[in-house]
């Protein structure tokens, strides 16, 4: 039971948003250019696993298995696939930038000062450019708002993760705006 009296059926953020409607739209317009803009060299898929993981940190159910359901989507991969990434990104077979970029979306989780000269070196050393490391520390950023808005009102989630995976498709086509 969420702490305030939110709307019904809408489950995490989406009973926030609803419920504060002004504030929605700022937060939304936001993880809109963050998320699915198209003058980012990461991958949509990339920037959605960011938020999976720094909610996988954070320990937000809702947040971590709505955004991974986005991100199997986008990477045409299961749910186990996303779960191997949280639990252990360095051994799994995704890119040395995106382990690289991972590194610091987790140190940015622990706080800001985290971040270290070698991460960011990592990164460039391998391929990662000054937007794409920008919008790695700005997703993280984001993604602690989001899970702590989420989780420090008490918000409902739906506990069956297929809900999440089932509607992962129709929230990378509709986009964030939706929620």
């Amino acid at each position: 039971m969420a702490y305030i009296k939110l709307p019904e059926n809408l489950p995490g953020i989406r009973g926030l948003m609803a419920f504060r409607p002004e504030t929605a739209k700022p937060l939304n317009e936001f993880a809109e250019i963050l998320l699915r803009s198209d003058d980012n060299t990461l991958t949509r898929g990339e920037r959605e696993l960011m938020a999976t993981y720094v909610s996988h940190l954070n320990d937000c159910f809702f947040c971590q298995n709505a955004h991974g359901g986005i991100a199997q989507h986008y990477l045409q991969c299961d749910m186990e696939f996303i779960d191997n990434i949280k639990a252990d990104y360095e051994a799994m077979p995704i890119s040395e930038k995106m382990k690289a970029l991972l590194q610091v979306a987790g140190s940015v989780q622990r706080g800001g000062k985290h971040v270290t000269p070698e991460q960011i070196e990592r990164a460039k050393a391998a391929g990662a450019t000054d937007l794409e490391i920008h919008d790695t520390v700005l997703i993280s950023a984001f993604f602690c708002l989001c899970n702590r808005y989420v989780d420090g009102l008490g918000t409902e989630a739906p506990s069956d993760r297929q809900f999440y995976i089932d509607r992962g498709k129709m929230r990378a086509e509709e986009g964030v705006r939706s929620f």
